[in-house]
């Protein structure tokens, strides 16, 4: 590597965000590398799959891994979210564990501390979402966390605000290792376009539709081609739903409903690629999908991606 790339004192590794559903690892992921990644939503398990991100900087590279909340699996699809965060614990130099600032510790974070036990590395809490709380109760909750867990660090940060970000940058690279970086400097992130694109789209799902609807919509991308001169791309895109009634709700009155999930994904994906899109959208069902090993496997979340 060159340039501050290749400096002795170079400082590289894998960190993994880990936390109960709806914390705001996205979120913060997002705001740590600097640009919009991770999908993110006001629903819990919006995060399905581990996405790997990357920051550069002149101290070293850090190779973030923003995991699905640990929760109690209801399904197949449930099963796969909760294999895909406890598998990279194994995997990092850094554990940055998420909690939100509330006066009380819950059965998720007594679970989460009962996996930590078996991490060999340094883990720091992020106390999140400061920003919803006055500063003096924040003081009674650490002391609760530090008695449940042995904490490198403990930051308070506001991943929406962007509040104390630089802190944890900081912090992590004081406990990573010296060493290459592992990936090239514009290097932001090991998801394909064609991944990025259906999250996207999953995304503005969420945001739009009704509560009970969201868990049951995958998305695929059916098709992604660029034109001749590259400004202009082509996308064909399948929302999958488990139930008719759903189906209707996704389309809307007169198709009201997925123009308008279309109009805000095209936006997000037309920055994507930096180029205008003709963004195609349809709507199938297909029952129960998420505890059909199958249909799961199909629809991106493969177990067998996790040992690799």
């Amino acid at each position: 590597m060159e340039g501050y790339m290749g400096k002795d004192n170079f400082r590289s590794g894998f960190v993994t965000l880990i936390g109960r559903p709806n914390v705001g690892k996205s979120t913060l992921m997002n705001h740590l590398i600097g640009q919009k990644i991770a999908i993110t939503s006001n629903k819990p398990q919006t995060t399905r799959n581990r996405i790997q991100t990357v920051y550069t900087s002149e101290e070293g590279q850090i190779v973030f891994l923003d995991t699905p909340g640990i929760h109690q699996a209801k399904n197949k699809l449930g099963e796969y979210m909760v294999s895909a965060a406890k598998s990279t614990l194994q995997e990092v130099d850094v554990v940055l564990w998420l909690v939100e600032p509330v006066d009380y510790i819950g059965t998720n974070e007594k679970n989460i501390a009962k996996q930590m036990e078996k991490v060999k590395v340094p883990v720091i809490l992020i106390v999140n979402k400061i920003d919803t709380v006055k500063p003096e109760k924040l003081g009674p909750l650490i002391e609760k966390y530090s008695q449940l867990y042995p904490f490198a660090e403990v930051i308070p940060v506001s991943a929406l605000r962007g509040k104390n970000i630089k802190s944890v940058i900081s912090a992590i690279f004081r406990y990573l290792p010296y060493g290459p970086a592992f990936y090239d400097e514009d290097t932001i992130t090991d998801q394909p376009q064609r991944q990025i694109a259906a999250e996207i789209i999953r995304e503005k799902a969420l945001r739009c539709l009704d509560e009970e609807i969201p868990h049951g919509v995958a998305v695929a991308v059916d098709t992604m081609k660029p034109r001749d001169n590259g400004k202009m791309w082509d996308i064909e895109a399948t929302i999958i739903c488990e139930k008719d009634s759903h189906k209707g709700i996704i389309i809307g009155k007169g198709g009201s409903m997925l123009r308008k999930i279309g109009s805000q994904a095209r936006r997000d994906i037309e920055n994507m690629l930096e180029a205008q899109v003709n963004l195609q959208l349809w709507v199938k069902v297909k029952k129960d999908w998420r505890d059909s090993d199958y249909l799961v496997k199909n629809f991106g979340y493969d177990k067998k991606d996790l040992e690799q």
